[in-house]
């Protein structure tokens, strides 16, 4: 089975937080919410969520590891040296990586995007150039760098791109469900 790590810190977007998890549990992927450095997170709108873990080496079994973004969310996790690690094995081992709006700055401090396309949340493509000055940006709504094995998105209205995008890359046909949460109609309708 197919198996997703969504990882959250305080300051966290809710919405590009539990977006992934909800569309990937309706398609039958394995979502686990593992919080950056403790089970009670608070999201950037005072809105409090619960995690399943913390961070630790398991997230070395994961298909993919998620980062929503929010700029306190995002500062957080960049700063963390012991996630850090993890994402790099997580690269060096050819595994996915996912990160939206702000959380490509973690990226980028993890020397993740050195070489990639990206997206990111408008302004923050500038910020990351001063880390990471070979990093390709993109405006696309999702970006998808199959060498680097990076999924990035740009913001709040993009999360369900995103969650979908993910859930593709991994090999789970996503057509019925877009149908079912009307997502294919708002894509008509844009």
């Amino acid at each position: 089975m197919t198996k997703v790590a969504v990882v959250f810190a305080d300051g966290c977007e809710e919405i590009e937080a539990l977006t992934p998890v909800d569309v990937m549990r309706r398609l039958g992927i394995e979502v686990t919410m593992v919080g950056l450095d403790k089970l009670h997170i608070m999201g950037a709108h005072e809105i409090p969520l619960e995690m399943q873990t913390t961070i630790s080496l398991a997230l070395l079994d994961y298909d993919a590891v998620v980062f929503p973004g929010g700029s306190t969310g995002a500062a957080n996790l960049r700063e963390s040296n012991e996630l850090m690690e993890i994402m790099r094995k997580r690269q060096a081992n050819g595994q996915w990586n996912a990160a939206m709006c702000a959380a490509p700055l973690a990226f980028a401090r993890y020397g993740l995007l050195d070489g990639h396309q990206f997206t990111c949340f408008p302004g923050i493509e500038k910020e990351i150039a001063h880390t990471n000055p070979t990093a390709i940006f993109s405006p696309a709504i999702t970006v998808v760098d199959e060498a680097g094995h990076l999924i990035t998105s740009r913001g709040p209205a993009t999360a369900m791109a995103f969650a979908f995008k993910i859930a593709q890359v991994l090999g789970v046909a996503t057509t019925d469900m877009q149908d079912d949460m009307l997502y294919t109609y708002l894509k008509q309708e844009i």
